[in-house]
């Protein structure tokens, strides 16, 4: 059983934004807060062995907010080059510290629980090697954990998909319908203030 003080727990904030048009996405305004300040105040005290960040170059507002609230901060030189390479930068820094499970969840989804967040990494031990949250639709999703045996695999993925191919068989998490609703333009905004 992999328990949460072994468990790395690592927040992709490096995103481009494009569909959002002008302004930093991710400090957008959401109910009182920029909007991923919304994660990192639920997974903030809940005593994962590391807490770690990984921004673009240039977001100092974000990375004061994440530091802030006890997050190592990497910065991501060209996240241009898409999710994956985010995926890497943190796997790489956070696989020195030698955790149990590496626990990776998106900025830009508020509404993840903490309570779905320990579902998740509760789900892995055994035969279970993966476990990520179920989307209504079937899909595989983040928040997802990931044991040593695909650290590696973490750090040499391409791309904009992030994990989405090393979900395939993970083990499914059931999260309830909105919760895993990720906020890109500012018509998702619209009706949440």
């Amino acid at each position: 059983m992999v328990e949460l003080g072994g468990t790395a727990l690592l927040v992709l904030a490096a995103g481009l934004s494009q569909r959002f048009g002008e302004g930093n996405k991710l400090m957008a305004v959401l109910q009182g807060k920029p909007l991923a300040v919304h994660i990192a105040d639920t997974v903030a005290e809940a005593g994962f062995a590391h807490k770690l960040v990984v921004c673009r170059q240039g977001d100092a507002a974000l990375q004061a907010e994440f530091a802030g609230r006890g997050f190592e901060v990497v910065v991501n030189p060209d996240s241009g080059r898409g999710q994956a390479s985010s995926l890497g930068l943190g796997v790489a820094a956070l696989v020195q510290r030698h955790p149990q499970a590496i626990l990776v969840c998106l900025a830009d989804m508020p509404f993840v629980t903490m309570a779905h967040v320990l579902a998740v990494v509760g789900a892995l031990g055994g035969s279970v090697s993966v476990a990520a949250s179920r989307l209504p639709s079937g899909q595989a999703s983040p928040p997802a954990a990931f044991t040593p045996a695909h650290f590696e695999a973490l750090t040499r993925l391409e791309g904009d998909k992030g994990a989405r191919s090393l979900l395939a068989g993970a083990y499914l998490v059931e999260a309830p319908e909105g919760m895993l609703a990720d906020l890109d333009t500012p018509a998702d905004f619209a009706g949440l203030a």
